[in-house]
């Protein structure tokens, strides 16, 4: 039998099991406090601690994604986008191979998944229900997966990273349907996918702030 490979693997249908995801959240009897107070390193103030979160999650060669806008990004050493990353909006999930790649359609770009390295996080966003039951759901994922960060995407979701670098793909696919299941975007599943920043800006000017840090789950 081969091993289940990237190409494979489709994004989950958004079929929400509504019974299954209000019986967690009720049996979790947790929120966003919870999810702070229980954050191995916490940021205590609004500063921007971006670029000390950023060093904790990638290697100090990694080469990142990043953009201002989902339109405006570049690829670049880490050290060349040291001092700026709190200025961002957007962050690939996981270092890039190259600087450049080609999209689907052959154009030459900084963000495609021809350019992006192997998977370092799954993200899931959950972008309905209140804070508290997003964040309830987190926790239950959080005894799937090793939770490493948990973003407010200065809006109304909550973005969770799961360290799942060297893990088979159709095992971080499993846990990415069963989160699919309580309502996570499946948008994310995308290796190339962008996320929230940490700590980083939105356009409007909104911190999108960390609520959740553990930096141990990562392996450098």
């Amino acid at each position: 039998m081969t091993a289940t490979t990237t190409s494979t693997l489709r994004t989950p249908r958004p079929c929400v099991d509504e019974v299954l995801r209000k019986t967690i959240i009720a049996d979790t009897r947790a929120g966003i406090v919870d999810l702070w107070e229980n954050s191995p390193t916490r940021v205590e103030d609004n500063h921007s601690h971006t670029e000390s979160i950023i060093d904790a999650l990638f290697p100090a060669d990694s080469m990142l994604c990043v953009g201002r806008s989902r339109s405006q990004f570049q690829t670049a050493s880490r050290e060349k986008l040291r001092g700026r990353l709190h200025t961002m909006q957007f962050i690939v999930p996981s270092p890039m191979r190259a600087a450049w790649g080609r999209t689907r359609e052959g154009k030459r770009s900084a963000h495609t998944l021809d350019n992006t390295g192997p998977r370092r996080f799954i993200v899931t966003e959950f972008d309905y229900g209140t804070i508290d039951e997003q964040a309830a759901l987190i926790l239950h994922l959080s005894y799937r997966a090793p939770l490493t960060l948990v973003v407010h995407s200065g809006n109304k979701s909550l973005h969770a990273w799961f360290y799942c670098l060297g893990q088979p793909e159709d095992r971080v696919h499993e846990f990415f349907k069963h989160a699919v299941g309580l309502g996570a975007d499946p948008a994310t599943w995308g290796r190339s996918q962008f996320t929230r920043m940490p700590d980083g800006r939105r356009d409007n000017g909104r911190q999108q702030k960390t609520f959740y840090l553990n930096p141990a789950t990562v392996k450098q």
